[in-house]
């Protein structure tokens, strides 16, 4: 994950680069070094924030918000860094450059250019927010057409639930619920997504989250997922009374195996998972309510791990018989040291 966070700044200049390029094609100005350099410096910090590298409390608290306000914030967000990144583009090519015979015409920039920049900005607003909405996973998935056809892939699986819900809604009503679950799942999105993994689907008071098995094996960032998630919430327990009076507590279940993946629907479209390694999931997540686990494991994803990090431990727990499943499967239950 650490490759990929660094490889990013590397890709944020070269695709703001090329957007300096194209306005200095469409528009004939400057030269293609010059709208290179103004393309670096007002693509990439957009493209950094959006990736979460800048500004990232405040882009959080963005994209919790309703779909016409996070447009809204986001463009003046967006034409923030724009005038910005001209002001600082305009310095380097006066004073490295030679660039205008003076800093401020330098620092200027021109009205088709601020135009250019509000609507590439305003469509990076959009594609963002359709990858919110849908799952980064999932949306370059059905993007690129990956499971058109049905594939068979090995995969982790790890359902998540939150404990306590329904006696909380008949406290605080469905609308407190929800919002408490609300609260929940975002607080779960960003450890999924420092461990490589991918929110599939929510179903009630429960989140599906899955990972190709190299990646959610390696380090065992599946596991380690779970526990960040665990500490992201004790971290913030006095919040959590304050506002909900309680501190979530949840069941986590991990299991992996062969499952076909395909894109399934006409309008609306979805990707979805076939095969007994989904079923067990579940059905290994009841069994923890039964152990009275908080996070069960299958020997089956442990062989896969391997041999656990330091901070980890493993209970053998024996074989269980689950409904649905002909052979018993073994589990353990996974501690944090």
């Amino acid at each position: 994950m650490h490759f990929h966070r660094l490889s990013f700044w590397l890709i944020a200049p070269a695709l703001g680069a090329l957007a300096g390029v194209l306005y200095s094609i469409m528009f004939q100005v400057e030269t293609l070094m010059n709208s290179a350099i103004r393309g670096i410096l007002i693509g990439a910090p957009i493209l950094l924030y959006e990736r979460g590298f800048l500004f990232p409390r405040w882009r959080n608290r963005i994209r919790g918000t309703a779909t016409p306000i996070f447009v809204f914030v986001t463009v003046i967000t967006y034409a923030a860094l724009i005038v910005l990144g001209n002001a600082v583009a305009g310095t380097v090519l006066h004073h490295f450059f030679g660039y205008m015979l003076n800093a401020h015409d330098a620092m200027m920039m021109s009205q088709s250019g601020f135009v250019y920049s509000l609507i590439a900005a305003a469509v990076t607003v959009f594609v963002f927010r359709l990858r919110d909405l849908i799952g980064p996973g999932l949306f370059m998935s059905l993007l690129l057409g990956r499971y058109h056809r049905p594939t068979k892939e090995e995969r982790i699986f790890l359902f998540l639930d939150v404990s306590g819900s329904a006696r909380f809604a008949d406290r605080h009503g469905d609308l407190a619920a929800q919002a408490y679950l609300g609260q929940i799942f975002n607080a779960l999105a960003l450890p999924v997504r420092r461990s490589g993994g991918s929110i599939d689907d929510y179903v009630g008071d429960m989140a599906l989250v899955t990972w190709t098995v190299p990646r959610g094996a390696r380090d065992a960032a599946c596991i380690r997922c779970v526990f960040d998630f665990a500490k992201a919430i004790t971290d913030n327990a006095s919040t959590w009374e304050a506002r909900f009076g309680e501190v979530p507590r949840f069941r986590a279940a991990l299991h992996c195996g062969s499952v076909v993946v395909a894109e399934i629907g006409f309008e609306r479209h979805k990707i979805s998972y076939f095969g007994d390694a989904v079923n067990t999931t579940a059905r290994l997540e009841i069994l923890s309510k039964t152990l009275d686990v908080p996070v069960l494991a299958s020997v089956d994803l442990l062989g896969h791990i391997g041999k656990l990090p330091g901070e980890f431990t493993a209970q053998d727990l024996g074989l269980h018989a689950i409904r649905g499943r002909s052979e018993q499967i073994g589990v353990a239950a996974i501690h944090r040291r």
